[in-house]
């Protein structure tokens, strides 16, 4: 009988990645669910899954390299590979408060990138990573004349790195706004998609593919009660972008389709 296919999802003890878990379980995967708090993630993994055969838990902040480091090095006695990556984890900043402003962009872009990394031995070919973005990460949240220095398709990830400390730098000076850039989520979520188009072409030799989802306005603790969506319409949504076609890779969608950067 062979193994059912693995995936990790961050952030996932509550909201959008407790309902992608839940999903992807339904699906016929294995989950490693992971999340900062591990009280409440043990709990929430043994809700999923009482057995604890398919629903699988490690604590993950990931913006603390040790905590990274200690899940990679923890991975192999979870499961041998992982057949679907989920950059579910987030914040939201959409304020002037500068220490949440920085958080926002350590946790969403930052944290993503160095999760990726750090499990990224493990993604067989055909494996897959879902960066969850936003409607907010699209191109048209900044200025016309910074559009360009995100979408140039030899952009490399230094040059992004660059980028987005040039954003923090511009935070820091108090001059982020003249300057054109959007809200810290924003920011966030459009170097995130940066990332995933850079990803895409970087991993396309080894056959995995990279794709960021926007699971809509959701009705989470970040999203508050009057949005319009609710969290199983959500989840469906970033699960339906681990889903996708065989060599889709490089894209940006909501509920399985492509949509605009």
């Amino acid at each position: 009988m062979s193994e059912p296919p693995t995936a990790l999802v961050t952030g996932a003890n509550r909201g959008l990645g407790l309902e992608t878990s839940r999903q992807l379980l339904a699906q016929g995967f294995r989950v490693v669910l992971t999340s900062r708090r591990e009280k409440e993630g043990t709990a929430t993994a043994r809700q999923l899954d009482p057995s604890a055969h398919q629903v699988l838990y490690h604590p993950l902040d990931i913006t603390d390299p040790v905590s990274i480091s200690t899940m990679a090095t923890d991975l192999p006695a979870l499961a041998p590979r992982l057949d679907v990556l989920v950059n579910n984890a987030g914040v939201g900043s959409w304020g002037s408060n500068l220490e949440k402003s920085k958080e926002t962009v350590a946790v969403n872009y930052f944290g993503s990138r160095d999760v990726t990394d750090a499990l990224l031995s493990f993604l067989p070919r055909g494996g897959r990573i879902v960066n969850v973005s936003s409607g907010l990460g699209e191109l048209s949240y900044i200025r016309r004349e910074l559009r360009p220095r995100f979408t140039d398709r030899t952009l490399s990830r230094p040059a992004l790195d660059d980028l987005v400390r040039s954003y923090l730098s511009d935070l820091d000076s108090g001059t982020a706004k003249k300057a054109g850039w959007p809200s810290a989520y924003s920011v966030s979520k459009v170097a995130l998609n940066a990332l995933t188009r850079i990803l895409s072409r970087e991993l396309q030799p080894r056959g995995i593919s990279v794709n960021s989802v926007c699971p809509g306005w959701v009705r989470t603790d970040m999203g508050g009660r009057g949005a319009p969506r609710s969290i199983p319409v959500g989840g469906r949504s970033i699960v339906r972008g681990a889903l996708l076609p065989e060599g889709a890779t490089g894209g940006f969608y909501r509920d399985g389709k492509k949509i605009e950067w």
